[in-house]
C-alpha cells in the first residue's frame, strides 16, 4: 500500500484512468491500518501517569501532526480534490506535515529521551521546553496556513506570485513560522 501512496500526487500527470482509481484506492486504504496505529498510540497513553517531559511533548506533537497530514493525505486520495490541488501550496503543506511531522517531532522526542543514555549528560528541561514550543509553534504557523493558501489556488514552485487578496499577510506568516522554527533549531544546538 505504502509504494502506491506515492502516485497520489501524480493523479495530474496523465497516468489514465485505471492507474488513478489504483492510486486512489490505495491511498484510501493505507488510512484504514494508519489509523489503527494511530488509536494504537493514543491509547497506549490513556490512563497512563503521563509527565509532559520535552521528550513526551515531542512525541504528542507528532501525534497531532501526523494525523492532520494524512487526513490531508485522504482528501488527496478523493480524484476530484486531488485534480484542484495538484500543484499547490496544499501539497506542500501536506508534505511537510507528513514528512516533517512523521519524521522530526518524533526524532527529537527519541533525542530529547535517549541523549543522557549517549553522552551520559542531561538536557535542560526548561531549554528543551522552549525548544519544543518555539518548533511546534513555528512548525504550524509555517505550514497550517499554507493548506488556506493552497484552498485558495497559490501554485508552489514559484519565486513571486500575484498579489491576490490575502496571500502576502498569509504568506508573511509562513514565513514568520519559518524564522520560528529556525531559532527552535538554535535554541536545540544551544542545549546540546
Amino acid at each position: 500500500l505504502s509504494l502506491g501512496v506515492w502516485a497520489h500526487h501524480m493523479f495530474a500527470v496523465g497516468l489514465g484512468h485505471p492507474w488513478d482509481y489504483a492510486f486512489g484506492a490505495s491511498s484510501l486504504l493505507i488510512a484504514v491500518p494508519t489509523g489503527v496505529k494511530i488509536f494504537n498510540w493514543v491509547a497506549t497513553m490513556w490512563g497512563g501517569a503521563i509527565r509532559f517531559t520535552t521528550s513526551m511533548l515531542f512525541a504528542i506533537a507528532f501525534l497531532f501532526t501526523f494525523t492532520i497530514g494524512g487526513l490531508t493525505g485522504v482528501m488527496f486520495a478523493t480524484v476530484p480534490i486531488d485534480w484542484q490541488l495538484t500543484d499547490t501550496y496544499f501539497v506542500v503543506a501536506h508534505m511537510h506535515y507528513v514528512l516533517f511531522g512523521g519524521t522530526f517531532f518524533a526524532v527529537m522526542a527519541g533525542l530529547y529521551y535517549w541523549f543522557p543514555k549517549m553522552s551520559g549528560r542531561m538536557l535542560s528541561e526548561s531549554m528543551g521546553k522552549l525548544h519544543f514550543w518555539l518548533m511546534f509553534i513555528g512548525f504550524h504557523m509555517a505550514f497550517f496556513i499554507q493548506h488556506i493558501l493552497g484552498l485558495d489556488g497559490m501554485p508552489r514552485r514559484v519565486y513571486t506570485y500575484p498579489a491576490l487578496p490575502g496571500w502576502t499577510a498569509m504568506n508573511m506568516i509562513s514565513t514568520m513560522g519559518a524564522l520560528l522554527l529556525g531559532i527552535s533549531i538554535l535554541v536545540l544546538l544551544a542545549n546540546i
